[in-house]
């Protein structure tokens, strides 16, 4: 059980980086707690395989250090951090059955046969392999062999952390959410440090607990799912986080009222005056399509998902989508939007701005 410090952490590829754009990874400080589940999200090249590499030895960083607990591991080999690994693709012994692959970590380990029967049983029970225990893992399924070798990663008890790097990219989109969801069951009951890799958004939000989103080697916020949705602290959460993102109106700032797109928007706080690289930010779920009242729209299109209708429309010149109401039964070329004022959020120079609650 271990609590992780990222103390400054920071990497380039090139010997003397001379700015920031040659750093991979950015300086970061962070405290990853013990029994936690941390997702690292980003699109590729944003610098989350590399601060996973770092985390399991595979890269020692230019700058900072990394603890393990209060242990300075920054240096050593991955075989002294006590991590287990699992891979974008399955990392199994193919003549040997499932007992034997859930059990080769612990028979390395020279650990008694009983408890390593006992173990192999628990992490098979979690993950519904029981009943392939004596199944050589040749002949199994793609997700099967992917659950053998998460159970590797899983079925030792002393592991500082368990390290997933895109794990389920290979999975068939089918059985992807059962997979998660089993994971995140299996996390809950070993109560283990678990750090995980993906660009998959949905996968990043319902399996972790805290979701460290990163563009071009930045960690531009760490927090909560809800967190990430309610109040994305940078405009590229806001466009990253969400389907579709984040609507961003260019405007102008004054107390409780923002100015955008010819008309007058009112905000939940106060704000000083601002003017300059000024943007509200407000998901499409807090823009509301109206007939009446509100600010005049042309209607671009409408994306019907059945429970749940968009339009794609213009407010003076600037795109944005808006939520239909159920009973708006039909849409034409003009509407008017209303926003729910408590979900408008401001941001300065791409950086959410904190105002002061009315």
């Amino acid at each position: 059980m271990t609590r992780i410090t990222l103390d400054g952490i920071a990497h380039a590829y090139t010997r003397q980086p001379r700015s920031e754009k040659d750093y991979a990874l950015r300086p970061l400080h962070h405290v990853w707690e013990q029994g936690m589940a941390y997702a690292l999200l980003g699109p590729s090249g944003c610098g989350k395989t590399t601060l996973l590499n770092i985390i399991s030895g595979l890269i020692i960083p230019s700058e900072g250090r990394l603890l393990f607990d209060d242990r300075d591991v920054t240096r050593l080999p991955t075989e002294q951090r006590n991590i287990a690994q699992v891979f974008q693709f399955p990392v199994i012994y193919d003549t040997m059955t499932v007992a034997e692959n859930l059990a080769f970590p612990l028979r390395n380990r020279k650990m008694p046969a009983a408890a390593i029967t006992a173990r192999v049983a628990e992490i098979a029970a979690m993950l519904e392999l029981t009943a392939d225990l004596k199944r050589r893992a040749r002949g199994l399924t793609a997700d099967a062999k992917q659950k053998i070798s998460l159970g590797r990663g899983l079925v030792r008890s002393d592991v500082s952390a368990v390290l997933f790097d895109e794990p389920l990219t290979v999975i068939d989109p089918a059985l992807k959410w059962e997979l998660r969801s089993k994971l995140k069951a299996v996390h809950r009951a070993l109560d283990l440090l678990m750090i995980y890799v993906t660009h998959d958004q949905t996968e990043a939000l319902t399996f972790a607990d805290r979701v460290v989103v990163m563009n071009e080697g930045q960690a531009v916020q760490i927090g909560t799912p809800e967190e990430l949705f309610e109040k994305p602290d940078h405009t590229f959460v806001g466009y990253f986080i969400g389907s579709p993102g984040m609507n961003f109106l260019p405007a102008r700032v004054d107390g409780n009222r923002a100015y955008a797109g010819g008309g007058e928007i009112v905000l939940g706080a106060g704000y000083p005056a601002l003017s300059e690289a000024v943007r509200i930010g407000v998901r499409p779920d807090f823009v509301t399509l109206t007939p009446g009242a509100g600010l005049k729209v042309q209607v671009r299109r409408v994306d019907d998902f059945g429970r749940k209708r968009l339009a794609h429309v213009s407010l003076g010149g600037v795109p944005l989508v808006a939520t239909i109401p159920a009973d708006m039964q039909s849409v034409g070329t003009e509407a008017n939007v209303s926003f729910d004022a408590a979900h408008v959020l401001v941001y300065q120079n791409e950086v959410r701005v904190e105002g002061i609650a009315a």
